[in-house]
């Protein structure tokens, strides 16, 4: 079982930055893959950015160039770091794993993730 905690959400202006946090609990966060994805209102959950346990990224297109993901696996966290924010990205953050140490499932979609954080909102003012 993996509990997850997402912070760093608020409002930003266009072409502001914030970064998000997700603490992930147990032992084996070094080992596993770690995800974040969004909805906005009135549309589905849609991937943004994941990070394998060996280092390897994957972006969005949308976001790629703006957000970076990154782990700390001393501090069992991963930070979405979003920098010229757009009021496109509004929408509530979640972090996600599946938990499952050193797997090569695809991450790029929410069928390879078990474990869902609560969300954080995000909101980017024109």
């Amino acid at each position: 079982q993996v509990q997850l905690v997402e912070s760093g959400g608020g409002l930003v202006q266009a072409g502001g930055s914030l970064r998000l946090s997700c603490a992930a609990s147990g032992r084996t966060f070094s080992s596993i893959s770690m995800g974040w994805f969004r909805q906005a209102p009135g549309k589905k959950r849609e991937f943004v950015a994941a990070i394998r346990w060996n280092g390897i990224t994957y972006y969005a297109d949308s976001v790629k160039g703006r957000f970076t993901i990154s782990r700390d696996s001393g501090k069992n966290t991963v930070y979405l770091q979003m920098n010229s924010l757009i009021p496109e990205d509004t929408a509530v953050y979640y972090c996600a794993t599946n938990g499952i140490p050193y797997t090569a499932v695809t991450l790029t979609t929410e069928s390879g993730y078990n474990y869902w954080g609560q969300g954080t909102q995000v909101t980017v003012s024109s």
